[in-house]
């Protein structure tokens, strides 16, 4: 198996590559020591059962510049295959700002043909490609050399067979006329704001019991430092201080560094210096604010009454429609959307937009107004038209 390791010969293949219709992509990165992603792997594989028409690109070469991908990425002619892509794009995009399209997502379409949810690549190898993946190497420490020759086969395999299982998808989703289903999915991911973080939005992945908006403030205030902190040092956020740290400063509200010696979940190394300064810096703005200025946590749609039986009834709804068309039921609607429909059936959450309004959407409507009811046939539920 050949591994690039050189940008002549990593422009070589893409060029070649630029003359198929698809490209498979994977990567193998390392994130537990770092904020960003370490990239030290690409999997490449075009169509074909030469010994060339798969490489490995080893991104930790000092020979290696990865531009000739980056303009394969932007050849719209040719659709770039990625298997749970959503990371690997962000790696991308941190990195040179580039998305690759067309793009083709093989977890979202498995989801759209009947794969159930959340479909994993070694399920897809085996239930497509009618064999199995040795993972023994699934824990490597990507980041080492030399690989193995085991490693490499390990790697290559998540391009290779991905090329029979995009063939597969792409010609069940042409059968069955759900193109459009996949395409609307992937637009999240050519997204461009689907791989940025805000640190001033880093609060709301906070879980608090308390929604006081002072109390919030603090919490964001801290947030948004150990992001931007986390960001700037490229360690893990939780390197700076953890979320239940940022719970209990909020709740305490150290003034000096006597208070902040106080804590019990805060580490001695941020009791002092640049981080301490900092922790007393964010609590002090906080509770300068204005109270107009105060972050606050939008109540949740309170539901008319009889909205627990409704979404009960459109659970069943949702259910049969899963069965009716093969796609996974989380696809179609979340609980939450179910019960945002129940509350109001003119509420704009996903399940009511696009495809799923037209597989869900439009019968929970009818359902919520009266207009349909639920029977069974003895095996499977059905629409009753009143």
């Amino acid at each position: 198996m050949k591994t690039i390791t050189r940008t002549e010969d990593l422009a070589d293949f893409c060029n070649t590559a630029a003359g198929f219709p698809f490209v498979t992509v994977d990567t193998e990165f390392l994130r537990e020591r770092t904020y960003y992603a370490q990239l030290c792997l690409i999997q490449l594989a075009y169509p074909g059962n030469g010994k060339d028409d798969a490489v490995l690109v080893d991104t930790l070469s000092q020979e290696l510049d990865l531009e000739p991908l980056y303009d394969l990425f932007k050849d719209e002619s040719v659709i770039k295959v990625f298997h749970a892509a959503r990371q690997d794009l962000e790696i991308f995009f941190v990195d040179r700002q580039v998305i690759p399209k067309p793009l083709f997502d093989t977890q979202i379409a498995a989801m759209v043909c009947g794969f159930g949810e959340q479909v994993g690549y070694e399920t897809l190898v085996r239930s497509i490609c009618h064999t199995g993946l040795d993972k023994s190497s699934r824990f490597t420490d990507w980041s080492r050399r030399p690989l193995s020759e085991k490693q490499k086969a390990y790697a290559l395999a998540d391009v290779t067979f991905l090329r029979d299982i995009y063939l597969h998808l792409a010609q069940s989703l042409k059968e069955s006329g759900r193109q459009i289903w996949v395409a609307e999915e992937l637009a999240v991911l050519e997204s461009p704001e689907t791989y940025v973080t805000d640190p001033a939005s880093a609060w709301k992945r906070i879980k608090t019991r308390s929604s006081v908006p002072r109390f919030l403030a603090v919490v964001k205030a801290l947030a948004e430092y150990r992001e931007t902190e986390a960001k700037r040092r490229n360690v893990p956020r939780g390197r700076i201080f953890k979320d239940d740290v940022i719970v209990e400063l909020a709740a305490t509200r150290p003034h000096t560094l006597e208070d902040l010696g106080k804590s019990r979940l805060l580490n001695r190394e941020c009791r002092k210096g640049d981080v301490a300064e900092a922790i007393i810096a964010c609590v002090e703005h906080a509770m300068r604010l204005d109270p107009s200025d105060l972050p606050v946590v939008l109540e949740p749609r309170r539901r008319k009454s009889g909205g627990e039986g409704l979404t009960d009834l459109l659970r069943v709804l949702l259910k049969a429609k899963a069965e009716d068309t093969g796609v996974a039921q989380k696809l179609i609607a979340t609980t939450t959307d179910l019960e945002e429909i129940a509350g109001d059936v003119a509420t704009d959450v996903p399940a009511m937009r696009g495809w799923r309004k037209t597989v869900f959407g439009n019968d929970a409507e009818r359902l919520c107004r009266g207009q349909i009811a639920l029977s069974s046939d003895g095996a499977r539920v059905k629409i009753v038209e009143i």
